[in-house]
C-alpha cells in the first residue's frame, strides 16, 4: 500500500494526501476527513524513514538557479525545498552560472527527470514564445517577470517584486532627506533585468522631484560583483566628491560602496547616505547597518511553489504575483550635507 493508492482511492492528488498526513492547514475539512478515513480503511502506514511520500519520480519539481552564489537566493531555495517535501514532491536543484542559458538547462532537466513543474530562480526578463514552448510543462519565474520578452502571460507564472516601483521608492527616500546629488550603482542601464528596471524607477523619481539627471552619477559596473562595485564607487568619488547619496540596486553592491566610502574618508551617513534593495542577511551586520528595502525572501519561495502547485493540480490558472518590500531603516540614511 502506497500513498498513490490512498490518493487514487480518494480521487485526490498525491500532494493533497501528503498535506493531510503532514497536518497542513490548506486542506478542506471534507477532504481531510475523506483522506484520513481512507488511510484507516486501507491500513496505510507512512514510511517516514524511506520518505516514500516524495520518492515517486513523476512527482518531481525542478529548480533552476541562475547565479547560485548570490546569497539572496539561499532563503528562497530553502523555502521551496521545504514546501516541496511537505507537499510530497521531490525537488531537483540545478545551479548554473550567471551567464548561462536557464531555458536550455530547464528543458534538459524536464527531459531527464520527468518533472511535473519547473521554477526558474534568478532568470532573464526576456523569454521568447519559442523558449516558453521548449519547456512544455508548467513553470514559474521567481524574482523575474519577463517584462522585456514576448512570452504570453497566460502560459507561465511569475512571483517577484515590482523592480521599477522599488527603485523609485529607494530614490525617493534619499530625495525626501534633501539629497539631489544621488548616484545610482548598478550593473547596466540596458541589462533587460533588475538594473534597467530599478534605474527606470530612479530616473522617474528624479523627474518627479525636478532633479535633472546627471549622467556622471550613473555608475555602471558591467556585473554584480562586489569588486566591480567597489572599484566603480572609488572612481566616482574621486571624480565627483559632491556626491551625497548612493542608491545601490543590490545590497552586496551597497556593502562594497560603503567600503569605498570608508577608504576615502567619507563617513556614512554623515558625508554620504547609502540605500539599497534586497535585505540579505549579511547587510544587517554592516557598520553602520545598511538601510535597505527588504524583499520577502521566504514569501517569494512560498508563493512560487504554491503558484506552481496550483497550476500542476489544475486548481488555478497561471498568475503573476507582485510582492512589496519593507523598509529596514538601518543607519546609513541621513540628511544631505550642506
Amino acid at each position: 500500500m502506497t500513498i498513490k493508492d490512498v490518493a487514487a482511492y480518494c480521487g485526490v492528488a498525491v500532494s493533497t494526501v501528503s498535506r493531510v498526513l503532514n497536518n497542513h492547514p490548506d486542506v478542506s475539512p471534507e477532504t481531510r476527513s475523506r483522506v484520513l478515513e481512507a488511510v484507516d480503511k486501507l491500513h496505510y502506514i507512512p514510511n517516514n524513514s524511506a520518505r516514500d511520500l516524495v520518492m515517486a519520480p513523476a512527482d518531481t519539481i525542478g529548480l533552476v538557479v541562475r547565479g547560485a552564489e548570490n546569497p539572496f537566493y539561499t532563503p528562497i531555495i530553502r523555502t521551496i525545498e521545504e514546501r516541496c517535501e511537505e507537499a510530497g514532491y521531490t525537488m531537483v536543484l540545478h545551479q548554473i552560472p550567471v551567464g548561462a542559458d536557464e531555458i536550455s538547462a530547464g528543458a534538459t532537466l524536464v527531459r531527464s527527470k520527468r518533472l511535473k513543474g519547473l521554477i526558474f530562480l534568478g532568470g532573464r526578463f526576456d523569454y521568447s514564445r519559442a523558449e516558453g514552448d521548449a519547456i512544455g510543462i508548467p513553470f514559474v519565474c521567481c524574482t523575474n517577470t519577463n517584462q522585456f520578452g514576448d512570452l504570453d502571460k497566460s502560459v507561465y507564472s511569475s512571483v517577484s517584486i515590482d523592480d521599477y516601483a522599488e527603485g523609485y521608492k529607494a530614490t525617493k527616500l534619499l530625495i525626501d532627506h534633501g539629497h539631489t546629488k544621488i548616484a545610482v550603482l548598478l550593473d547596466s542601464v540596458r541589462d533587460h533585468s533588475i538594473s534597467e528596471l530599478r534605474y527606470a524607477g530612479y530616473r522617474q523619481a528624479l523627474v518627479d522631484a525636478g532633479i535633472p539627471l546627471d549622467e556622471d552619477l550613473v555608475l555602471e559596473t558591467v556585473d554584480f560583483t562586489m569588486s566591480a562595485a567597489y572599484a566603480r564607487t572609488l572612481a566616482a568619488l574621486e571624480a565627483r566628491p559632491d556626491i551625497t547619496a548612493i542608491f545601490a540596486v543590490a545590497d552586496s553592491m551597497a556593502i562594497a560602496a560603503m567600503k569605498a566610502l570608508h577608504n576615502v574618508g567619507f563617513s556614512v551617513p554623515g558625508a554620504c547616505s547609502v540605500v539599497a534593495i534586497d535585505g540579505i542577511e549579511i547587510s544587517q551586520y554592516t557598520i553602520p547597518t545598511l538601510t535597505t528595502l527588504v524583499q520577502p525572501q521566504e514569501t517569494l519561495g512560498e508563493e512560487a511553489f504554491k503558484t506552481l502547485l496550483d497550476v500542476i493540480e489544475g486548481t488555478a490558472p497561471n498568475r503573476h504575483v507582485r510582492l512589496e518590500t519593507s523598509l529596514r531603516e538601518g543607519e546609513t540614511l541621513g540628511k544631505a550635507r550642506s
